[in-house]
């Protein structure tokens, strides 16, 4: 179901994110249309390649009507901030977000990630020093993740990405990335 380069290190997992996960699950099937495209499907599917840590992650997240926890765990790893080690929980509506972008565009090459979760003393270090940093990013609640796709034109990427109109995307083509988030629709 799953494979983890470099190693993944242990976090427990408490009842809140059961819950979490569970109410995602039946709230964000009628609210969502990023998790209506559950509503048939058996299995999704995500790979993610963080470029700082180098660790690759595929795993199946959603199988048999249920999010995986072992595999959101795994994710929330490998999302973690790089900077601190700091582990949060993923929003799941961003993973199969990320989840329908691949299929949307054909690729089930690993997403290279650029960031993932920021602690807010991340966030707020990078806002001082650049003005393309929100001082309230989603990244400081596990609902964005900044991405490319190798081999993919990146306004390739942006374009799949703002079609699903499932939250923001923001397009970096200097920086070779895209945002997406789970907020609000918007674009930037």
């Amino acid at each position: 179901m799953k494979s983890f380069s470099k190693g993944v290190a242990g976090k427990g997992i408490g009842r809140r994110s059961v819950l979490r996960c569970g109410l995602a699950g039946l709230v964000g099937i009628v609210a969502s249309p990023a998790l209506a495209a559950l509503e048939s499907a058996s299995e999704r599917k995500l790979a993610l390649h963080n470029l700082h840590t180098g660790e690759t992650i595929r795993t199946t997240f959603w199988a048999d009507g249920v999010f995986q926890i072992d595999a959101l765990r795994d994710i929330d790893f490998v999302l973690r901030d790089f900077r601190t080690g700091e582990v949060e929980e993923i929003d799941p509506q961003l993973l199969i977000l990320l989840h329908r972008i691949s299929q949307t565009t054909g690729n089930s090459e690993p997403f290279d990630v650029i960031s993932g979760y920021r602690s807010p003393k991340t966030n707020a270090t990078l806002a001082s020093n650049s003005s393309g940093v929100a001082k309230r990013s989603l990244h400081m609640q596990g609902m964005a993740v900044d991405v490319g796709l190798p081999g993919m034109k990146l306004a390739h990427l942006r374009d799949a990405a703002k079609s699903l109109q499932a939250g923001g995307v923001g397009y970096y083509p200097k920086s070779n990335f895209i945002h997406v988030d789970t907020g609000k629709v918007r674009y930037w």
